[in-house]
C-alpha cells in the first residue's frame, strides 16, 4: 500500500470520527420534548347569539357571554368553574340571570380508550322558584379516536322539573379534524326527564369549529330538536327548541 493510499484512508477514517462525534454531540445538546407540566390553569370568555343548552335556548333565542377557568393536574384530575347569561329563569317567573357552574373529575386513558368521570353543579343565584332549578349531575363519558359517548345522571330534580330526580341525558359526538385548524362535530343527544316525559326530547348538532391560533376560536352551528313546541316555549310564544344557527367567539388564556 502507498504512502499516498494510507493517508487517504487515515483523513477519511478521522472525517467519519468527527462526523459521528458531531451527531452524537448533537443528540446530546439538542433540546429535549418540555414536560408536561404538573399544574395547568387556563381562562375563557366568549360571545354567542343565542346559549342552547342540550338543543333548548336559555337565553331567549337571543345573545349570551360567558367566562371561565379551569385547572389540571397531570395525575388527570381536574377542577372549573363557568358562568353565562341566561333569561329562562325569568321566564318562569323566578329572577336569575346568570348560571354559574361549577364542576369537577378524572381524565385518564386505558390502552386506545380515554375516559372521564365526574360531577357537576348548575347554580342559579336568588332563582325564587317553586321547585329549585339548581341541579347536581354525575357522569362518565368514553372515547375511542375521534368519537365520545357520554352519560349524565341527575342526582337531583333536574332544572326546576318536580319529582324529576334520576334524569339522564345521552350524548353522542364525534370531531373530525379537518386540517389548518378546522374541525366538523356532528353530536345527537336524548334527554330524559324522570315523571315529566311530556317534556323529554332529542336534540342534534353540527358544529363547524376554526382555531386561529393564540387562544382565538369561532364557531358555527346548527341546531335543532324534536322537543314539544307547546312546553318550550318564551313568554311571547316563540319555541325555543328550534332549528336554528347559533354563531360564536371564544378567547382562551
Amino acid at each position: 500500500m502507498t504512502t499516498t493510499l494510507r493517508t487517504l484512508q487515515r483523513l477519511t477514517l478521522a472525517t467519519a470520527a468527527l462526523a459521528a462525534s458531531g451527531a452524537v454531540l448533537a443528540q446530546a445538546t439538542a433540546p429535549a420534548e418540555a414536560p408536561t407540566p404538573e399544574h395547568s390553569f387556563s381562562f375563557n370568555a366568549a360571545l354567542t347569539t343565542d346559549y342552547r343548552y342540550r338543543g333548548i335556548a336559555q337565553t331567549r333565542l337571543k345573545p349570551a357571554v360567558s367566562a371561565g377557568a379551569d385547572y389540571s393536574h397531570a395525575s388527570g384530575l381536574y377542577v372549573g368553574t363557568w358562568l353565562t347569561t341566561i333569561k329562562w329563569v325569568k321566564d318562569a317567573g323566578g329572577d336569575a340571570p346568570l348560571e354559574w357552574d361549577v364542576y369537577g373529575g378524572y381524565k385518564g386513558t386505558a390502552g386506545p380508550i380515554g375516559y372521564d368521570v365526574g360531577l357537576l353543579r348548575y347554580q342559579y343565584p336568588n332563582a325564587k322558584l317553586g321547585t329549585s332549578p339548581n341541579t347536581t349531575e354525575i357522569y362518565g363519558a368514553l372515547s375511542y379516536e375521534m368519537f365520545t359517548v357520554k352519560y349524565s345522571h341527575s342526582l337531583t330534580n333536574l332544572f326546576g322539573f318536580d319529582d324529576s330526580k334520576g334524569s339522564g341525558y345521552l350524548d353522542l359526538s364525534a370531531n373530525f379534524d379537518l386540517g389548518d385548524g378546522w374541525s366538523v362535530v356532528p353530536h345527537v343527544g336524548r334527554q330524559w326527564i324522570r315523571h315529566n316525559s311530556a317534556f323529554s326530547y332529542t336534540d342534534w348538532a353540527l358544529t363547524l369549529n376554526k382555531d386561529f391560533g393564540n387562544g382565538l376560536s369561532a364557531s358555527a352551528a346548527v341546531i335543532g330538536t324534536n322537543a314539544d313546541k307547546a312546553l318550550y316555549v318564551t313568554p311571547s310564544g316563540r319555541f325555543t327548541g328550534r332549528t336554528g344557527l347559533v354563531v360564536g367567539v371564544k378567547y382562551t388564556f
